[in-house]
């Protein structure tokens, strides 16, 4: 644990592949305010920090974690973070670009049922029921976390891509599962006793949007459409707790053209919605990387097709690679 500036503000690092995660915790006397969040810092180089939990949860005053990202021990070059959707026009004066959610915007189930979606769509998300599956909200408990870590291991890629999950054992799946249970609602799909899909919804503290941090289905069972069944409940779910927004992640990624997951946004009821993202560089060379535009991914800053033409090969090497692994065993 590492001291930050003050002397009742505790530093605690976890492990993290893609780069270090840590929290502000106030002494237990004082009560948490919105300084107090776990922050990831990704890159090697140019060294760029966000809230573990960006897009999900959002901060209603940025200055005081500002103040003590300028202070820790921690070299950090630039802080980026976005805001809600509870109020979508910019708000603070700090450098500032248009990011984007995909979002269901909610009144009533039978409101997105019957007008928000299609026929195609009903007709998938009924599928599963008619397959003898059963859609239901869970309590975060053993036999769910064995669960998700069964459908993690199922493939090693998923959307052309290695799954960042796969390989992962049961215990790092629990502590990975386990975060932001206090703002989380867990559904499930089951086939009997076996969890062949799930999704993870977090609140934010406003409670006008809730984002789905996790969904994902056993590729064994995709004739079923688990996936589109745990959706329509993620509406329900959300409808009932008076949530206005349901989110999945962003509809547009940089220079990423539209592919599979948009269009089963698009057929799900989900909209772009645009909102203001900051960037607060904290060092000098913080600044002149921003003003470089080195903040972005390389791939983000090549021409659309070019950056499609990579992600095609890269996702044409790796539907490949399993197979001829298999061989060579």
């Amino acid at each position: 644990m590492s001291n930050l500036s003050g002397t009742s503000v505790i530093c605690i690092p976890r492990a993290s592949s893609n780069g270090t995660a840590f929290q502000f915790e106030r002494d237990k006397n004082k009560s948490m305010d919105n300084e107090n969040k776990a922050i990831q810092i990704e890159g090697r180089a140019l060294r760029i920090a966000r809230l573990d939990a960006d897009l999900y949860l959002f901060l209603s005053d940025p200055e005081p974690m500002i103040a003590r990202l300028r202070n820790s021990p921690h070299r950090i070059d630039i802080f980026t973070f976005i805001q809600g959707l509870s109020e979508t026009r910019p708000k603070y004066n700090y450098p500032m670009e248009w990011d984007n959610f995909a979002a269901v915007p909610i009144s009533t189930f039978e409101n997105w049922w019957d007008k928000q979606i299609g026929a195609k769509t009903r007709n998938k998300a009924r599928m599963a029921e008619k397959k003898g599956i059963s859609i239901r909200e869970v309590p975060f408990d053993d036999q769910l976390v064995r669960g998700i870590w069964e459908i993690y291991n199922e493939v090693p890629v998923r959307q052309g891509r290695p799954f960042k999950h796969y390989g992962k054992d049961l215990d790092t799946v629990y502590k990975d599962t386990a975060t932001y249970l206090d703002s989380s609602t867990f559904i499930g799909a089951f086939q009997g006793d076996e969890l062949i899909g799930f999704i993870k919804l977090v609140a934010d503290e406003s409670g006008v949007q809730a984002g789905l941090m996790n969904i994902l289905s056993k590729m064994a069972h995709r004739d079923k459409a688990p996936t589109n069944a745990l959706l329509a409940q993620a509406v329900k779910s959300c409808a009932d707790r008076g949530i206005s927004y349901l989110v999945y992640a962003n509809y547009a990624y940089g220079n990423k053209q539209s592919d599979s997951l948009t269009d089963f946004k698009d057929r799900n009821g989900f909209q772009r919605v645009d909102v203001p993202r900051y960037y607060v560089p904290l060092t000098l060379f913080g600044k002149l990387a921003l003003r470089l535009g080195f903040h972005h991914k390389l791939i983000d800053r090549l021409p659309s097709s070019i950056a499609s033409r990579i992600r095609e090969l890269r996702k044409n090497w790796l539907s490949r690679k399993p197979r001829s692994l298999e061989e060579a065993t």
